[in-house]
């Protein structure tokens, strides 16, 4: 089994309270991980498992190491019953382990039942660290079935994907679109990745109104589809933009959408930029939270043309970072990146590029992406 960086954090939050909730895409590996810290394995999805469960209760909630429960949303009667366990013996830890699509169901549950008592993180598809090939990971994505692990089945894996969130996922979340719109809302926001979001021309182009595109992207980002980057406001003379931007969180998914195929150059593709930067922001954002590290996450951008690609704010201190798909940088990328943290009060630059050897002088790196992840975990 391929170690997951989030493992740590997950022992040391079970440590500290008597559950935690788990909550990633589907097929993104909890199970697997879930399953090496735990000897009882129950999927709920199963109205069998259901039934036993429901049996050997008290057997079960007994036992001295974690119990899983898997696709916990479908059985709702299950977190009144943890809560009553629970409470019996506050001061035992480290007791349940309930794992969830990220259903609206699931959450609801957990905050109204389990509050106090639940610690909840996220676990991503596969992350840089996890698996060596930066190339294969950027172009394939992180599932663990998708082929990032060799097997040859993209983009043929990731479309099946799409259509089951389409077709069966996100309507039985609540979403009230047809799959068909839902497929076409894909390949638009594939078409989009890195643009600011506007609500009003995507809804022209489905027919559908503002208030309405936005419910739809709430569960594509509950999902974890797609990710909506807040813009970083601070009380500056400039104008500045207002409107989040959005980008598909998995790399795989996106290319797929875009009817990249497999055996293609990537770089000779228009929207390789995009698609770069994307996957640059998911990588820091995804293993920086996984190691337990607590931010806020922005993008920056005036309108007179002053703007950061990711800006953290931890604080006390505030990093910014802008991504560039190039290996030799220039002078004037360095002296606008040193504008916008001189305009927000950064304490950190970073220029996040393809080069062969990064240089860090005080609080201004020029680094890859691999060398920033490594020397922010030093």
């Amino acid at each position: 089994m391929i170690a997951r960086t989030l493992t740590a954090l997950v022992q040391s939050r079970l440590a500290l309270f008597p559950a935690l909730t788990l909550v990633g895409p589907r097929q993104c590996g909890k199970t697997t991980l879930a399953s090496s810290l735990a000897r009882r394995y129950f999927n709920l999805e199963d109205a069998e498992t259901r039934t036993r469960l429901d049996a050997r209760w008290n057997e079960v909630v007994a036992d001295p190491s974690p119990v899983v429960f898997d696709e916990a949303q479908n059985w709702p009667e299950l977190f009144n019953r943890l809560r009553g366990v629970i409470d019996a013996d506050r001061k035992r830890n480290g007791r349940f382990l309930l794992l969830g699509s990220v259903s609206p169901a699931l959450m609801r549950k957990v905050s109204e039942s389990l509050a106090g008592r639940m610690a909840v993180l996220d676990l991503t598809p596969f992350q840089l660290g996890e698996v060596p090939d930066l190339e294969r990971l950027w172009q394939l994505g992180g599932f663990p079935d998708g082929g990032v692990l060799g097997q040859p089945v993209y983009p043929a894996w990731q479309e099946s994907y799409l259509r089951v969130m389409a077709e069966r996922d996100l309507p039985t979340w609540g979403l009230p679109a047809a799959p068909v719109l839902t497929q076409r809302l894909f390949r638009m926001l594939a078409a989009e990745q890195g643009a600011i979001l506007n609500l009003s021309k995507l809804g022209q182009s489905l027919g559908l109104s503002h208030p309405t595109v936005q419910s739809y992207l709430e569960y594509l980002e509950g999902a974890f589809l797609i990710r909506r980057l807040p813009p970083f406001e601070a009380n500056l003379r400039k104008r500045l933009v207002k409107s989040p931007r959005m980008y598909w969180r998995d790399s795989g998914l996106l290319h797929a959408l875009l009817r990249f195929p497999s055996d293609d150059d990537l770089f000779a593709q228009p929207w390789v930029g995009a698609s770069w930067e994307g996957f640059v922001i998911e990588q820091i954002l995804s293993v920086r939270q996984a190691r337990g590290e607590s931010f806020d996450a922005y993008f920056f951008r005036s309108h007179d043309g002053f703007e950061a690609d990711l800006v953290l704010d931890f604080g006390r201190r505030r990093e910014v970072i802008e991504i560039k798909l190039t290996s030799g940088p220039s002078p004037e990328d360095l002296s606008r990146l040193g504008k916008v943290a001189e305009l927000i009060k950064g304490t950190r630059q970073v220029l996040l590029c393809r080069v062969a050897q990064s240089v860090t002088t005080g609080d201004r790196w020029v680094t890859s992406l691999e060398d920033y992840l490594a020397a922010c975990s030093s």
